[in-house]
């Protein structure tokens, strides 16, 4: 099973980014898979999230309106597109497969669990 993030890296405030996450080694259709983001000193997050089986999607207010989360299911892979970046945005952003409807990568309160993790693509947005 793997999960691989790339698109990460050094951009201006205002600017955009489109990170990837490939899925292998598993079927993807069964899986939701989410977006989270930890940056240094602080708790990771969740950002946002889609269900591959009926395309629904989800997003951190702090992130909603300013990134897109989509998926080719004929690929296997799962884009986060991400546009007028700010400072803030900054962190490693991880992908993850889970089978509760993005419940565990939105709602993490509940407790449910991650399937599978990537090892995380950085973001850094300069002021």
């Amino acid at each position: 099973v793997q999960l691989v993030e790339s698109g990460g890296g050094l951009v201006q405030a205002g600017g955009s980014l489109r990170l990837s996450c490939a899925a292998s080694g598993f079927t993807f259709d069964d899986y939701a898979i989410g977006w989270f983001r930890q940056a240094p000193g602080k708790e990771r997050e969740g950002v946002s999230c889609i269900s591959s089986s009926d395309g629904s999607t989800y997003y951190a207010d702090s992130v909603k309106g300013r990134f897109t989360i989509s998926s080719d299911n004929a690929k296997n892979t799962v884009y986060l597109q991400m546009n007028s970046l700010k400072p803030e945005d900054t962190a490693v952003y991880y992908c993850a497969a889970e089978t509760e409807r993005c419940i565990a990568t939105m709602i993490p309160i509940r407790g449910a669990p991650i399937d599978y993790w990537g090892k995380g693509t950085l973001v850094t947005v300069s002021s």
